[in-house]
């Protein structure tokens, strides 16, 4: 018993440690300070009014959106493409490409920045939401090709099987018993690539320009100039979009 308790405190303990920070920033985005403090000592609600009045702002979260919805369209549609190609090789061959597709994944984020600012510069795409979108693209296509390779993993191919002996051609048995199956699996993706997308910033600081640049290299801009409760806004914005994804997977999955 007092072995379970302690564990159970842990166990608490350390989901406090990385969730606190995180729901700490809420409060400060309420704050009528012109600096952060928590708790803060007046509340208000002047740094919304601040963020959504401020085009600045309002462009940087418009064009993250943007950015995010390519990217998950793309992602989905590689990523689940790149699946069924790799459910369909053999055991080495799905090794060798899964470790390929891994490869944004592991690589050190600056390293990938470098590389993908040199590609963008020589071809003129500095700037851009190209550049942005294929930057965006190559962190998270590997979620996609993970989800949706777990849930092609659980697929009776015996379906497969029965309705092509029927007569049902490729497309058709992908339609009607392939997706379906793997819904969980693509629409998981889809989340961890919207996300990834929304998120990012490294990648961002590099590709991003004075006219296209997302609200995370906002919010750096931002923290380098004056460390004001607008920040916290920003990233509470940020925090809410990414929890209405994943509460959004969740549903969409439950039915």
């Amino acid at each position: 018993m007092t072995g379970r308790i302690a564990l159970n405190a842990f166990v608490a303990l350390a989901a406090a440690f990385l969730v606190l920070p995180i729901l700490a920033i809420v409060p400060a985005a309420f704050s009528a300070q012109s600096f952060i403090r928590l708790p803060p000592d007046a509340w208000s609600v002047r740094w919304w009014s601040t963020f959504f009045a401020d085009a600045s702002w309002r462009v940087t979260l418009l064009v993250s959106l943007e950015v995010a919805a390519l990217t998950t369209l793309i992602s989905v549609v590689a990523g689940t493409a790149a699946a069924l190609g790799l459910a369909r090789s053999g055991a080495r061959a799905r090794a060798l490409s899964t470790a390929l597709f891994l490869g944004p994944v592991v690589t050190p984020a600056i390293v990938l920045a470098v590389a993908l600012y040199s590609m963008a510069r020589a071809t003129g795409l500095v700037g851009t939401t190209t550049a942005l979108v294929i930057a965006h693209t190559t962190l998270a296509l590997p979620f996609v090709v993970l989800n949706v390779g777990v849930s092609l993993d659980g697929v009776d191919r015996r379906l497969l099987l029965a309705a092509a002996g029927l007569g049902a051609g490729d497309w058709r048995i992908f339609r009607t018993i392939t997706l379906p199956l793997i819904a969980p699996g693509v629409v998981g993706g889809a989340v961890f690539a919207f996300v990834t997308s929304f998120d990012e910033v490294v990648l961002s600081i590099f590709l991003a320009g004075p006219t296209v640049k997302t609200l995370p290299v906002r919010i750096w801009e931002e923290i380098r100039l004056a460390y004001t409760p607008v920040v916290a806004v920003g990233a509470t914005v940020m925090l809410l979009l990414a929890l209405g994804a994943a509460s959004a997977s969740r549903l969409l999955n439950r039915k």
